[in-house]
């Protein structure tokens, strides 16, 4: 009997090890169930990527169990480069030739709105050089025998002096397009008159302006509206981290929300209205966009640089169909190259002008 009693003193004493070791072992994997997504994201220190900034700082993407890391770049292209090698998880930035040729090659797919260029907001801006200016550049008109500067060819830049073109009804051929690699680049150039003009942000446009080291001609968004920009992500990343992409998508979209509340508001006579609002988001976009700058100065410029957005992050499609179009024919992107099938339209409702 006493051994009897024994050995079951000891059976208990095994299973309430096993116990404990089978509890650890369950914590342990609810606690590797819980550790959070790491994913990188290219985008440019622009006011127009505010929607991103707002969703990070907000903490809208720990919601999703997303830790996201942004990686910041000089230029548009180079950012969708990174997102085919790896470096990067997803892309938010200016459409490009580059882009779209290696979306055409189906290696990226668009998956939300960046912002636009619309009527009644100041998108880029369309900047003079002061000898040029002195030498009778007033208009679009006046570009013909003119250079423009700009980052890479094919950059969205380049669209939209096509656009131009288009509009003032002049031949592209007519300018001088100058590849400067990156947008301080640009700004030395226009600065030193080594270029007639550029098309340049606001945030960056602003304070040449207001040192007097270039003339403001008009804002883009005075002649054409187009979508500029778009959230991407490397095909694989698409197609094997669906789940992903999807919470990725959701925290986004509420960044998209809070920029368009703070922003896009208007009065009845059609003029921006800016609120606590607006000074509680630009006051986060100001730390990412505007560092160097006294705060209050750095608000200033962020609502005076504030690109439309959707609050939802939808796509003008259509738009998008026509800007392809445009490079094909310019041969900046292979003519075989099919908008369609850059798009995966699954990730946000609702987006706009599909083409039938």
């Amino acid at each position: 009997m006493p051994r009897l009693l024994e050995t079951l003193r000891t059976l208990a004493r095994l299973d309430a090890a096993a116990s404990i070791i089978l509890a650890l072992a369950l914590l342990a994997g609810v606690g590797a169930a819980r550790a959070a997504d790491k994913v990188n994201v290219g985008v440019l220190r622009f006011v127009s990527s505010g929607p991103l900034f707002l969703a990070v700082e907000r903490g809208y993407f720990k919601e999703q169990n997303i830790d996201v890391e942004m990686k910041y770049f000089e230029a548009a292209q180079p950012i969708a480069v990174a997102a085919v090698s790896g470096d990067i998880d997803f892309g938010l930035t200016a459409f490009t030739g580059g882009f779209y040729n290696l979306a055409g090659q189906g290696h990226l797919k668009i998956i939300g709105a960046q912002s636009k260029e619309a009527k009644g907001y100041n998108g880029n801006a369309i900047l003079v050089s002061n000898p040029a200016w002195e030498k009778g550049f007033r208009s679009i008109r006046d570009f013909p025998g003119k250079s423009l500067g700009m980052t890479q060819v094919g950059a969205s830049f380049h669209y939209q002096i096509g656009q131009l073109a288009r509009v003032a009804g002049f031949d592209l051929k007519t300018v001088q397009l100058r590849a400067l690699q990156s947008l301080p680049n640009m700004v030395a150039a226009i600065k030193g008159a080594q270029v007639d003009a550029i098309i340049i942000a606001p945030h960056l446009a602003k304070p040449l302006v207001d040192a007097g080291d270039a003339k403001l001609l008009g804002w883009y968004s005075d002649y054409d509206e187009y979508q500029f920009g778009g959230l991407f992500a490397n095909t694989k990343t698409v197609q094997q981290r669906r789940e992903l992409a999807q919470r990725f998508v959701k925290a986004y979209q509420k960044g998209c929300a809070d920029y368009a509340a703070a922003f896009m508001q208007k009065d009845a006579q059609g003029n921006r209205v800016f609120d606590g609002v607006t000074d509680a988001a630009a006051k986060i976009i100001t730390k990412i966009v505007y560092a160097s700058e006294p705060e209050d100065k750095g608000v200033a410029l962020v609502k005076a640089s504030a690109f439309p957005a959707d609050p939802r992050a939808r796509l003008d499609v259509s738009d998008i169909y026509k800007q392809v179009e445009w490079m094909k024919a310019e041969k900046l992107v292979d003519a075989s190259a099919d908008a369609k099938t850059m798009l995966d339209l699954s990730f946000v409702e609702g987006h706009f002008n599909l083409p039938k």
